[in-house]
């Protein structure tokens, strides 16, 4: 989607700097893709003590030598 924006020019140049862009599309776009990852890591966070999780870490890692036929 083509869009119009104004953005001061030492916050862009800051963005660029930080994200290594090479073009204001490039830098936009790694500062949106890093505040949607962020927010998806601080829906995550809150669920802390509210999902209930009742298998230990012994029994995942048994889930986890299977072969790739499903067999032990």
């Amino acid at each position: 989607m083509r869009t119009t924006i104004n953005i001061d020019n030492e916050i862009m140049n800051f963005v660029m700097r930080e994200t290594k862009a090479t073009t204001k599309t490039e830098a936009i776009r790694k500062a949106l893709d890093d505040f949607i990852r962020r927010r998806n890591a601080e829906a995550i966070i809150a669920l802390k003590g509210k999902v209930k999780f009742d298998v230990d870490w012994k029994t995942l890692r048994k889930g986890l030598t299977r072969n790739v036929h499903g067999t032990r």
